[in-house]
Protein backbone atom coordinates (compact mmCIF):
# COMPACT_ATOMS: atom_id res chain seq x y z
CA UNK A 1 0.00 0.00 0.00
CA UNK A 2 1.24 3.42 -0.61
CA UNK A 3 2.05 4.67 2.61
CA UNK A 4 0.92 8.34 0.87
CA UNK A 5 -3.02 7.07 0.55
CA UNK A 6 -2.77 5.87 4.20
CA UNK A 7 -1.32 8.95 5.92
CA UNK A 8 -3.81 11.43 4.16
CA UNK A 9 -7.20 9.43 6.12
CA UNK A 10 -5.50 9.79 9.79
CA UNK A 11 -4.49 13.30 9.26
CA UNK A 12 -7.91 14.18 8.33
CA UNK A 13 -9.44 12.38 11.41
CA UNK A 14 -6.79 14.32 14.13
CA UNK A 15 -8.25 17.41 12.22
CA UNK A 16 -11.68 16.86 12.78
CA UNK A 17 -10.79 15.63 16.45
CA UNK A 18 -8.79 18.89 17.28
CA UNK A 19 -11.86 20.95 15.88
CA UNK A 20 -14.06 18.75 17.69
CA UNK A 21 -12.26 19.46 20.92
CA UNK A 22 -11.93 23.05 20.35
CA UNK A 23 -15.53 23.73 20.17
CA UNK A 24 -16.62 21.57 22.78
CA UNK A 25 -14.08 23.86 24.52
CA UNK A 26 -15.45 27.01 23.26
CA UNK A 27 -18.95 25.60 24.29
CA UNK A 28 -18.73 24.50 27.69
CA UNK A 29 -16.41 27.49 27.99
CA UNK A 30 -19.98 29.03 28.52
CA UNK A 31 -23.00 29.17 30.90
CA UNK A 32 -25.17 28.63 28.31
CA UNK A 33 -23.58 25.87 26.37
CA UNK A 34 -22.83 23.38 29.63
CA UNK A 35 -26.97 24.06 30.37
CA UNK A 36 -27.84 22.94 27.13
CA UNK A 37 -25.28 19.62 27.19
CA UNK A 38 -27.02 18.86 30.38
CA UNK A 39 -30.55 18.77 29.41
CA UNK A 40 -30.09 16.91 26.42
CA UNK A 41 -28.10 14.05 28.05
CA UNK A 42 -31.25 13.93 30.63
CA UNK A 43 -33.93 13.73 27.68
CA UNK A 44 -32.03 11.33 26.03
CA UNK A 45 -31.96 8.64 29.57
CA UNK A 46 -35.33 9.73 29.72
CA UNK A 47 -36.83 8.37 26.33
CA UNK A 48 -34.53 5.16 26.70
CA UNK A 49 -35.88 4.47 29.82
CA UNK A 50 -39.68 4.35 28.63
CA UNK A 51 -38.79 2.54 25.48
CA UNK A 52 -37.27 -0.56 27.49
CA UNK A 53 -40.63 -0.44 29.96
CA UNK A 54 -42.75 -0.20 26.92
CA UNK A 55 -40.99 -3.70 25.73
CA UNK A 56 -41.43 -5.80 28.70
CA UNK A 57 -45.36 -5.36 28.41
CA UNK A 58 -45.31 -6.70 24.89
CA UNK A 59 -46.40 -10.65 25.24
CA UNK A 60 -44.63 -13.29 23.99
CA UNK A 61 -46.84 -14.35 21.92
CA UNK A 62 -46.64 -11.15 20.28
CA UNK A 63 -51.27 -10.67 20.52
CA UNK A 64 -52.37 -7.86 22.48
CA UNK A 65 -54.88 -8.02 25.41
CA UNK A 66 -57.41 -6.32 26.51
CA UNK A 67 -56.70 -3.42 29.27
CA UNK A 68 -59.47 -4.11 31.21
CA UNK A 69 -58.20 -7.77 32.28
CA UNK A 70 -55.49 -6.21 34.18
CA UNK A 71 -58.00 -4.54 36.23
CA UNK A 72 -57.63 -5.13 40.14
CA UNK A 73 -60.50 -6.49 41.95
CA UNK A 74 -60.63 -5.07 45.78
CA UNK A 75 -60.20 -8.18 48.33
CA UNK A 76 -63.17 -7.41 50.03
CA UNK A 77 -65.50 -7.59 46.76
CA UNK A 78 -63.52 -10.49 46.00
CA UNK A 79 -64.33 -12.27 49.57
CA UNK A 80 -68.04 -11.41 49.90
CA UNK A 81 -68.20 -13.49 46.08
CA UNK A 82 -65.96 -15.99 46.91
CA UNK A 83 -67.84 -16.63 50.25
CA UNK A 84 -71.49 -17.14 48.46
CA UNK A 85 -70.58 -19.72 46.50
CA UNK A 86 -72.68 -22.79 47.70
CA UNK A 87 -69.36 -25.48 47.41
CA UNK A 88 -66.69 -23.04 48.89
CA UNK A 89 -64.89 -22.61 45.98
CA UNK A 90 -61.16 -22.57 46.71
CA UNK A 91 -60.34 -20.13 43.40
CA UNK A 92 -62.50 -17.78 41.61
CA UNK A 93 -62.44 -16.15 37.97
CA UNK A 94 -63.66 -13.12 36.90
CA UNK A 95 -63.26 -12.08 33.09
CA UNK A 96 -65.73 -9.99 31.08
CA UNK A 97 -68.46 -11.88 29.55
CA UNK A 98 -67.21 -14.10 26.10
CA UNK A 99 -63.82 -14.20 27.31
CA UNK A 100 -62.15 -17.05 26.31
CA UNK A 101 -59.57 -16.80 28.89
CA UNK A 102 -58.69 -20.34 30.51
CA UNK A 103 -57.32 -19.18 34.46
CA UNK A 104 -56.25 -21.94 36.62
CA UNK A 105 -57.06 -23.23 39.94
CA UNK A 106 -55.18 -21.66 42.81
CA UNK A 107 -53.59 -24.20 45.01
CA UNK A 108 -54.69 -25.60 47.74
CA UNK A 109 -52.70 -23.82 50.26
CA UNK A 110 -53.00 -21.69 53.18
CA UNK A 111 -56.64 -20.20 53.81
CA UNK A 112 -58.07 -22.60 51.11
CA UNK A 113 -57.78 -26.21 53.16
CA UNK A 114 -59.25 -24.13 56.03
CA UNK A 115 -62.16 -22.87 54.26
CA UNK A 116 -62.75 -26.36 52.95
CA UNK A 117 -62.47 -27.69 56.49
CA UNK A 118 -64.79 -25.60 58.32
CA UNK A 119 -67.49 -25.68 55.44
CA UNK A 120 -67.16 -29.88 55.94
CA UNK A 121 -68.14 -29.45 59.30
CA UNK A 122 -70.44 -26.59 59.01
CA UNK A 123 -72.51 -28.75 56.39
CA UNK A 124 -72.13 -32.18 59.33
CA UNK A 125 -70.27 -33.86 56.48
CA UNK A 126 -66.51 -35.29 56.92
CA UNK A 127 -63.13 -35.45 54.63
CA UNK A 128 -64.05 -39.25 54.31
CA UNK A 129 -67.47 -39.59 54.01
CA UNK A 130 -68.14 -36.72 51.42
CA UNK A 131 -71.96 -36.86 52.75
CA UNK A 132 -74.27 -34.17 52.91
CA UNK A 133 -77.35 -33.80 54.36
CA UNK A 134 -80.33 -30.69 53.79
CA UNK A 135 -83.53 -30.22 54.71
CA UNK A 136 -85.74 -28.23 52.07
CA UNK A 137 -89.51 -27.20 52.13
CA UNK A 138 -92.01 -27.03 49.52
CA UNK A 139 -93.35 -23.74 48.86
CA UNK A 140 -96.89 -22.94 47.74
CA UNK A 141 -97.58 -23.77 44.22
CA UNK A 142 -94.45 -25.71 43.85
CA UNK A 143 -94.20 -29.65 42.76
CA UNK A 144 -91.61 -32.34 44.28
CA UNK A 145 -89.57 -32.23 41.50
CA UNK A 146 -89.32 -28.35 41.23
CA UNK A 147 -87.98 -28.13 44.92
CA UNK A 148 -85.54 -31.01 44.43
CA UNK A 149 -83.93 -29.05 41.28
CA UNK A 150 -83.95 -25.44 42.97
CA UNK A 151 -81.82 -27.46 45.59
CA UNK A 152 -79.19 -28.75 43.62
CA UNK A 153 -80.50 -32.56 42.27
CA UNK A 154 -80.16 -33.04 38.76
CA UNK A 155 -83.04 -33.05 36.60
CA UNK A 156 -82.59 -36.63 35.55
CA UNK A 157 -82.20 -37.71 39.66
CA UNK A 158 -85.31 -35.58 40.74
CA UNK A 159 -87.71 -37.44 37.59
CA UNK A 160 -86.44 -40.98 38.80
CA UNK A 161 -86.91 -40.27 42.25
CA UNK A 162 -90.72 -38.68 42.08
CA UNK A 163 -91.11 -41.95 39.74
CA UNK A 164 -90.09 -44.27 42.59
CA UNK A 165 -92.22 -42.77 44.85
CA UNK A 166 -94.95 -42.79 42.99
CA UNK A 167 -95.41 -46.26 43.09
CA UNK A 168 -96.53 -46.36 46.32
CA UNK A 169 -97.20 -42.98 47.92
CA UNK A 170 -99.84 -40.23 46.12
CA UNK A 171 -97.53 -37.64 45.03
CA UNK A 172 -100.28 -35.55 44.85
CA UNK A 173 -101.19 -35.28 48.08
CA UNK A 174 -98.18 -33.64 49.07
CA UNK A 175 -98.61 -29.91 49.99
CA UNK A 176 -96.67 -26.72 51.00
CA UNK A 177 -95.08 -26.43 54.10
CA UNK A 178 -94.05 -30.45 53.92
CA UNK A 179 -90.03 -31.15 55.04
CA UNK A 180 -87.78 -33.63 53.17
CA UNK A 181 -84.24 -34.74 54.20
CA UNK A 182 -81.91 -34.85 51.20
CA UNK A 183 -78.90 -36.58 51.48
CA UNK A 184 -76.00 -36.07 48.84
CA UNK A 185 -72.77 -37.59 48.10
CA UNK A 186 -69.38 -35.31 46.82
CA UNK A 187 -66.40 -36.01 46.20
CA UNK A 188 -64.24 -33.81 48.31
CA UNK A 189 -61.55 -33.14 45.83
CA UNK A 190 -64.08 -31.11 44.23
CA UNK A 191 -63.62 -28.01 46.81
CA UNK A 192 -59.88 -28.36 45.67
CA UNK A 193 -59.84 -28.73 42.09
CA UNK A 194 -61.16 -27.04 39.80
CA UNK A 195 -64.52 -28.80 38.75
CA UNK A 196 -65.71 -29.46 34.92
CA UNK A 197 -69.06 -27.96 33.86
CA UNK A 198 -71.57 -30.45 33.70
CA UNK A 199 -74.40 -30.23 31.32
CA UNK A 200 -76.74 -28.74 34.10
CA UNK A 201 -74.05 -26.72 35.79
CA UNK A 202 -74.82 -23.12 36.21
CA UNK A 203 -72.31 -20.47 35.98
CA UNK A 204 -72.08 -17.26 37.64
CA UNK A 205 -69.88 -14.47 35.26
CA UNK A 206 -69.12 -11.31 36.86
CA UNK A 207 -67.19 -8.19 35.91
CA UNK A 208 -66.13 -5.62 37.82
CA UNK A 209 -65.94 -2.10 37.37
CA UNK A 210 -62.83 0.45 37.94
CA UNK A 211 -62.65 3.08 40.07
CA UNK A 212 -63.65 6.76 38.06
CA UNK A 213 -59.74 8.06 37.16
CA UNK A 214 -57.97 5.03 36.66
CA UNK A 215 -56.32 3.80 33.28
CA UNK A 216 -59.68 1.15 32.73
CA UNK A 217 -62.12 3.39 34.11
CA UNK A 218 -63.65 4.00 30.18
CA UNK A 219 -63.82 0.80 29.48
CA UNK A 220 -67.01 -1.30 28.88
CA UNK A 221 -67.29 -3.22 32.27
CA UNK A 222 -70.58 -4.01 34.26
CA UNK A 223 -71.45 -4.46 37.76
CA UNK A 224 -74.19 -7.24 37.09
CA UNK A 225 -74.81 -11.10 37.37
CA UNK A 226 -75.71 -13.06 34.53
CA UNK A 227 -77.10 -16.41 36.60
CA UNK A 228 -77.19 -16.98 39.92
CA UNK A 229 -79.19 -20.20 39.58
CA UNK A 230 -78.14 -23.25 42.06
CA UNK A 231 -75.25 -24.91 41.98
CA UNK A 232 -75.65 -28.71 41.82
CA UNK A 233 -75.27 -30.78 44.83
CA UNK A 234 -73.75 -33.87 44.16
CA UNK A 235 -74.84 -37.13 43.39
CA UNK A 236 -78.66 -37.81 45.42
CA UNK A 237 -78.34 -40.89 48.03
CA UNK A 238 -81.56 -40.73 49.77
CA UNK A 239 -85.22 -38.69 50.33
CA UNK A 240 -86.61 -39.13 53.61
CA UNK A 241 -90.08 -37.38 54.98
CA UNK A 242 -93.01 -37.72 57.19
CA UNK A 243 -96.44 -36.86 55.64
CA UNK A 244 -98.01 -38.03 59.25
CA UNK A 245 -96.98 -38.73 62.39
CA UNK A 246 -97.43 -41.95 62.47
CA UNK A 247 -95.70 -42.43 58.82
CA UNK A 248 -91.90 -42.14 57.10
CA UNK A 249 -90.89 -42.62 54.01
CA UNK A 250 -87.76 -42.64 52.18
CA UNK A 251 -86.68 -42.98 48.70
CA UNK A 252 -82.91 -44.54 48.49
CA UNK A 253 -80.50 -45.10 45.50
CA UNK A 254 -79.93 -48.94 44.75
CA UNK A 255 -76.73 -50.21 44.46
CA UNK A 256 -77.52 -50.44 40.82
CA UNK A 257 -78.46 -46.65 40.67
CA UNK A 258 -82.18 -46.91 40.91
CA UNK A 259 -84.26 -45.11 43.32
CA UNK A 260 -86.88 -47.39 45.23
CA UNK A 261 -89.32 -46.05 48.12
CA UNK A 262 -90.53 -47.29 50.72
CA UNK A 263 -93.06 -46.26 53.25
CA UNK A 264 -92.52 -47.44 57.25
CA UNK A 265 -95.88 -47.33 59.36
CA UNK A 266 -94.63 -46.61 62.87
CA UNK A 267 -96.21 -48.64 65.44
CA UNK A 268 -98.62 -46.91 67.28
CA UNK A 269 -98.86 -47.16 71.02
CA UNK A 270 -102.43 -46.80 73.00
CA UNK A 271 -102.54 -45.35 76.21
CA UNK A 272 -105.87 -44.59 78.15
CA UNK A 273 -106.46 -41.25 80.27
CA UNK A 274 -108.87 -40.42 83.01
CA UNK A 275 -108.77 -36.67 83.60
CA UNK A 276 -111.06 -33.83 84.90
CA UNK A 277 -110.97 -30.76 86.31
CA UNK A 278 -113.42 -27.38 87.95
CA UNK A 279 -114.74 -24.82 85.24
CA UNK A 280 -113.85 -21.40 85.98
CA UNK A 281 -115.02 -19.97 82.70
CA UNK A 282 -115.60 -22.42 79.92
CA UNK A 283 -115.27 -26.13 79.40
CA UNK A 284 -112.45 -25.47 76.71
CA UNK A 285 -110.71 -23.59 78.85
CA UNK A 286 -110.88 -25.58 81.93
CA UNK A 287 -110.20 -28.91 79.82
CA UNK A 288 -107.27 -27.24 78.23
CA UNK A 289 -105.78 -26.17 81.68
CA UNK A 290 -106.24 -29.74 82.69
CA UNK A 291 -103.83 -30.98 79.79
CA UNK A 292 -106.48 -32.62 77.50
CA UNK A 293 -105.66 -32.25 73.79
CA UNK A 294 -107.86 -30.05 72.04
CA UNK A 295 -109.21 -32.56 69.70
CA UNK A 296 -110.38 -34.47 72.14
CA UNK A 297 -112.18 -31.44 73.56
CA UNK A 298 -113.95 -30.72 70.38
CA UNK A 299 -115.39 -33.84 70.84
CA UNK A 300 -116.86 -33.64 74.07
CA UNK A 301 -118.52 -30.58 72.71
CA UNK A 302 -120.05 -32.31 69.89
CA UNK A 303 -121.31 -35.00 72.73
CA UNK A 304 -122.95 -32.44 75.02
CA UNK A 305 -124.19 -30.19 72.44
CA UNK A 306 -127.60 -31.59 72.24
CA UNK A 307 -128.22 -31.66 76.07
CA UNK A 308 -126.37 -28.87 77.15
CA UNK A 309 -126.27 -24.80 76.64
CA UNK A 310 -122.44 -23.82 76.82
CA UNK A 311 -123.51 -20.76 77.16
CA UNK A 312 -126.60 -20.65 80.05
CA UNK A 313 -126.01 -23.84 81.36
CA UNK A 314 -122.40 -23.96 82.13
CA UNK A 315 -122.15 -22.18 85.73
CA UNK A 316 -118.72 -21.14 87.91
CA UNK A 317 -118.10 -24.62 90.09
CA UNK A 318 -119.52 -26.96 87.47
CA UNK A 319 -117.23 -30.50 86.83
CA UNK A 320 -116.27 -32.52 84.32
CA UNK A 321 -114.50 -35.70 83.65
CA UNK A 322 -113.71 -38.02 80.81
CA UNK A 323 -112.14 -41.13 79.86
CA UNK A 324 -110.46 -41.25 76.56
CA UNK A 325 -107.66 -42.81 74.81
CA UNK A 326 -104.84 -41.56 72.71
CA UNK A 327 -102.32 -43.33 70.56
CA UNK A 328 -98.08 -42.39 70.95
CA UNK A 329 -94.96 -43.17 68.54
CA UNK A 330 -92.58 -45.68 69.74
CA UNK A 331 -90.37 -42.37 71.04
CA UNK A 332 -93.95 -41.12 73.03
CA UNK A 333 -94.88 -38.32 70.32
CA UNK A 334 -98.61 -38.03 70.42
CA UNK A 335 -99.95 -39.25 67.36
CA UNK A 336 -103.67 -39.01 66.68
CA UNK A 337 -106.89 -39.72 68.81
CA UNK A 338 -108.53 -42.49 70.07
CA UNK A 339 -111.83 -43.02 71.50
CA UNK A 340 -113.84 -41.20 74.38
CA UNK A 341 -115.28 -44.05 76.12
CA UNK A 342 -116.66 -41.56 78.80
CA UNK A 343 -117.41 -38.55 79.53
CA UNK A 344 -119.59 -36.30 82.56
CA UNK A 345 -120.43 -33.12 83.40
CA UNK A 346 -121.63 -31.95 86.73
CA UNK A 347 -124.44 -28.78 85.90
CA UNK A 348 -126.91 -27.35 88.59
CA UNK A 349 -126.61 -30.24 90.73
CA UNK A 350 -127.16 -33.12 88.20
CA UNK A 351 -124.77 -35.28 86.75
CA UNK A 352 -125.32 -35.92 82.80
CA UNK A 353 -122.75 -38.97 81.98
CA UNK A 354 -122.70 -40.47 78.47
CA UNK A 355 -121.18 -43.82 77.26
CA UNK A 356 -119.63 -45.14 74.53
CA UNK A 357 -121.37 -48.27 72.73
CA UNK A 358 -121.30 -49.98 69.41
CA UNK A 359 -124.55 -52.07 69.20
CA UNK A 360 -123.03 -53.47 65.86
CA UNK A 361 -125.71 -51.94 63.59
CA UNK A 362 -125.37 -49.49 60.40
CA UNK A 363 -125.34 -47.01 62.60
CA UNK A 364 -122.47 -47.55 64.50
CA UNK A 365 -121.38 -46.65 67.54
CA UNK A 366 -123.01 -43.69 69.80
CA UNK A 367 -123.14 -42.65 73.23
CA UNK A 368 -126.10 -43.26 75.56
CA UNK A 369 -126.91 -42.15 79.04
CA UNK A 370 -127.02 -44.66 81.85
CA UNK A 371 -130.37 -46.09 80.58
CA UNK A 372 -129.51 -46.74 76.85
CA UNK A 373 -130.92 -43.50 75.83
CA UNK A 374 -128.77 -42.10 72.90
CA UNK A 375 -127.39 -38.79 73.70
CA UNK A 376 -128.30 -37.47 70.33
CA UNK A 377 -131.19 -35.24 69.43
CA UNK A 378 -133.13 -34.49 66.32
CA UNK A 379 -131.75 -30.81 66.45
CA UNK A 380 -128.59 -29.67 68.32
CA UNK A 381 -129.02 -26.52 70.67
CA UNK A 382 -125.75 -25.09 69.49
CA UNK A 383 -124.22 -25.69 65.77
CA UNK A 384 -120.84 -23.61 66.05
CA UNK A 385 -118.20 -24.46 68.76
CA UNK A 386 -117.47 -22.24 71.35
CA UNK A 387 -119.72 -19.93 70.86
CA UNK A 388 -121.08 -17.00 72.96
CA UNK A 389 -124.73 -15.82 73.02
CA UNK A 390 -124.97 -12.20 71.93
CA UNK A 391 -128.53 -11.72 70.90
CA UNK A 392 -131.37 -14.09 72.43
CA UNK A 393 -134.65 -14.94 70.91
CA UNK A 394 -137.61 -11.92 71.21
CA UNK A 395 -138.25 -8.69 70.55
CA UNK A 396 -135.11 -6.29 70.54
CA UNK A 397 -133.61 -2.95 69.21
CA UNK A 398 -132.10 -3.29 65.73
CA UNK A 399 -128.47 -2.12 65.68
CA UNK A 400 -128.31 -1.51 61.94
CA UNK A 401 -132.19 -0.19 61.50
CA UNK A 402 -132.53 1.57 64.53
CA UNK A 403 -135.60 0.85 65.63
CA UNK A 404 -136.71 -2.25 68.23
CA UNK A 405 -138.55 -5.64 66.23
CA UNK A 406 -138.32 -9.68 66.61
CA UNK A 407 -135.29 -11.00 66.44
CA UNK A 408 -136.24 -14.61 65.39
CA UNK A 409 -133.34 -16.33 65.82
CA UNK A 410 -130.05 -16.79 68.25
CA UNK A 411 -126.70 -14.72 66.82
CA UNK A 412 -123.89 -16.62 68.70
CA UNK A 413 -120.20 -14.18 68.46
CA UNK A 414 -117.90 -16.00 66.90
CA UNK A 415 -114.92 -14.50 64.75
CA UNK A 416 -115.48 -14.87 61.16
CA UNK A 417 -114.11 -18.26 59.77
CA UNK A 418 -115.74 -20.09 62.49
CA UNK A 419 -116.80 -24.01 61.55
CA UNK A 420 -120.72 -23.90 61.58
CA UNK A 421 -122.74 -27.76 61.78
CA UNK A 422 -125.74 -28.95 60.35
CA UNK A 423 -127.88 -28.86 63.74
CA UNK A 424 -129.50 -32.01 62.28
CA UNK A 425 -129.15 -34.44 59.04
CA UNK A 426 -131.16 -33.31 56.10
CA UNK A 427 -131.15 -31.87 52.88
CA UNK A 428 -130.00 -28.29 51.71
CA UNK A 429 -133.11 -26.30 50.34
CA UNK A 430 -131.41 -22.58 50.44
CA UNK A 431 -128.29 -21.73 49.41
CA UNK A 432 -127.03 -17.90 48.56
CA UNK A 433 -127.45 -14.54 48.88
CA UNK A 434 -130.62 -13.81 50.94
CA UNK A 435 -131.26 -9.93 52.09
CA UNK A 436 -130.34 -9.19 55.05
CA UNK A 437 -129.48 -12.43 56.24
CA UNK A 438 -126.40 -11.79 53.71
CA UNK A 439 -125.05 -15.84 52.89
CA UNK A 440 -127.97 -18.08 54.13
CA UNK A 441 -128.47 -21.44 54.12
CA UNK A 442 -131.57 -23.31 55.02
CA UNK A 443 -131.71 -27.19 55.88
CA UNK A 444 -134.95 -29.25 55.76
CA UNK A 445 -134.79 -32.08 58.52
CA UNK A 446 -138.71 -33.34 57.48
CA UNK A 447 -141.63 -33.80 59.48
CA UNK A 448 -141.87 -29.44 59.47
CA UNK A 449 -138.72 -29.23 61.02
CA UNK A 450 -136.01 -27.18 59.07
CA UNK A 451 -132.89 -24.50 60.37
CA UNK A 452 -131.56 -21.72 58.97
CA UNK A 453 -128.08 -19.96 58.77
CA UNK A 454 -127.39 -16.26 58.29
CA UNK A 455 -124.30 -14.09 57.69
CA UNK A 456 -122.16 -16.70 56.67
CA UNK A 457 -118.56 -15.67 54.91
CA UNK A 458 -118.27 -18.85 52.98
CA UNK A 459 -120.18 -22.15 52.29
CA UNK A 460 -118.16 -25.73 52.38
CA UNK A 461 -117.31 -27.52 49.14
CA UNK A 462 -119.24 -29.51 48.07
CA UNK A 463 -122.52 -28.20 49.29
CA UNK A 464 -125.53 -27.29 47.52
CA UNK A 465 -128.98 -27.14 46.98
CA UNK A 466 -130.40 -30.60 46.86
CA UNK A 467 -127.29 -31.72 48.68
CA UNK A 468 -128.14 -34.25 51.73
CA UNK A 469 -125.76 -33.36 55.07
CA UNK A 470 -125.54 -35.53 58.40
CA UNK A 471 -125.63 -33.89 62.00
CA UNK A 472 -122.54 -32.48 63.03
CA UNK A 473 -121.01 -32.22 59.48
CA UNK A 474 -119.26 -28.74 58.61
CA UNK A 475 -121.37 -27.10 56.10
CA UNK A 476 -120.87 -23.52 56.11
CA UNK A 477 -118.38 -20.36 58.20
CA UNK A 478 -119.30 -17.69 60.11
CA UNK A 479 -119.08 -14.14 59.34
CA UNK A 480 -120.91 -10.67 58.59
CA UNK A 481 -122.58 -11.05 55.67
CA UNK A 482 -125.66 -8.81 55.50
CA UNK A 483 -127.26 -6.31 58.08
CA UNK A 484 -124.55 -7.32 60.41
CA UNK A 485 -122.31 -4.74 62.80
CA UNK A 486 -119.81 -7.85 63.32
CA UNK A 487 -118.92 -11.23 63.31
CA UNK A 488 -121.37 -13.74 64.37
CA UNK A 489 -124.11 -16.63 63.50
CA UNK A 490 -127.46 -16.05 63.00
CA UNK A 491 -129.12 -19.57 64.04
CA UNK A 492 -132.79 -20.24 63.42
CA UNK A 493 -134.87 -23.32 64.31
CA UNK A 494 -138.49 -23.85 61.78
CA UNK A 495 -140.91 -25.94 62.49
CA UNK A 496 -143.43 -25.61 59.81
CA UNK A 497 -141.95 -22.51 58.47
CA UNK A 498 -142.42 -20.38 61.87
CA UNK A 499 -139.63 -19.54 63.86
CA UNK A 500 -139.15 -20.80 67.13
CA UNK A 501 -136.93 -20.40 70.16
CA UNK A 502 -133.78 -22.59 69.95
CA UNK A 503 -133.12 -22.35 73.91
CA UNK A 504 -136.37 -23.74 74.82
CA UNK A 505 -137.96 -25.85 71.66
CA UNK A 506 -138.51 -29.60 72.41
CA UNK A 507 -136.14 -31.78 70.27
CA UNK A 508 -137.62 -35.17 69.52
CA UNK A 509 -134.87 -37.95 71.08
CA UNK A 510 -132.68 -40.28 69.54
CA UNK A 511 -132.44 -44.06 69.46
CA UNK A 512 -133.16 -46.23 72.65
CA UNK A 513 -131.67 -49.38 73.65
CA UNK A 514 -133.61 -52.42 74.63
CA UNK A 515 -133.21 -56.30 74.65
CA UNK A 516 -130.17 -57.92 73.81
CA UNK A 517 -128.75 -54.82 72.80
CA UNK A 518 -129.73 -53.01 76.55
CA UNK A 519 -127.86 -56.60 78.08
CA UNK A 520 -125.03 -55.70 76.50
CA UNK A 521 -124.84 -52.24 76.46
CA UNK A 522 -124.97 -52.38 80.53
CA UNK A 523 -121.96 -54.85 81.06
CA UNK A 524 -120.19 -52.18 78.71
CA UNK A 525 -120.47 -49.81 80.74
CA UNK A 526 -119.86 -51.79 83.81
CA UNK A 527 -116.43 -52.36 82.57
CA UNK A 528 -115.50 -48.96 81.64
CA UNK A 529 -116.54 -47.73 85.41
CA UNK A 530 -114.23 -50.74 86.62
CA UNK A 531 -111.77 -49.39 84.37
CA UNK A 532 -112.24 -45.56 85.40
CA UNK A 533 -111.53 -46.85 89.32
CA UNK A 534 -108.43 -48.49 88.80
CA UNK A 535 -107.27 -45.27 87.24
CA UNK A 536 -105.94 -41.97 89.07
CA UNK A 537 -107.08 -39.01 87.87
CA UNK A 538 -104.61 -36.94 85.90
CA UNK A 539 -104.05 -33.47 86.17
CA UNK A 540 -101.91 -32.73 83.11
CA UNK A 541 -102.11 -35.59 80.34
CA UNK A 542 -100.48 -32.81 77.23
CA UNK A 543 -99.05 -29.44 76.88
CA UNK A 544 -102.03 -26.95 76.95
CA UNK A 545 -102.61 -24.15 74.70
CA UNK A 546 -104.13 -23.88 70.72
CA UNK A 547 -107.02 -22.68 69.84
CA UNK A 548 -110.30 -24.82 69.79
CA UNK A 549 -111.02 -24.35 66.45
CA UNK A 550 -107.69 -25.46 65.24
CA UNK A 551 -108.33 -29.04 66.23
CA UNK A 552 -109.30 -31.48 63.71
CA UNK A 553 -113.22 -31.78 63.16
Amino acid sequence: MDPRHATVPFANLVSQWRNSTSAAASVLSSTDGRWALVSTSVTALIAGSIAWLAAGTIPLDGMSRPSRERSLMPYELFMRLARQTSQGANYASFAPLGSSQQVSPVANTGPTALDYSLATERSGATEDSGVETRTITMDPGDTLVGALTDAGVSDDDANAAVVALSKNFEVRSLRAGQSFELTFQSEPHQLLTAPVAPQHTHVAQITYAPPPGSEDADSDFSDSVVDTAPTPAGKLLSISFSPSVEHEVTIARGANGAFTAQDQVKELKEKIHRAGATIDSSLYLAAMQAGIPADVVVQMIKMFSYEVDFQRDLKPGNSFEVLYSYYYTPDGQAAKQGDIKYAAMKIGGRTIALYRFDPKGPDGPDYFDANGQSAKSMLMKTPVDGARISSGFGMRFHPVLGYTRMHKGIDFAVPTGTPVMAAGGGIIKQEGWSNGYGNFMLIDHQNGYATAYGHLSRFSPGTHVGTRVRQGQIVAYSGMTGMATGPHLHYEIRINNQQVNPATVKMATGRRLFGKELVAFKNERTHILSEMAAMPLESKVADSGGDLRAAKD
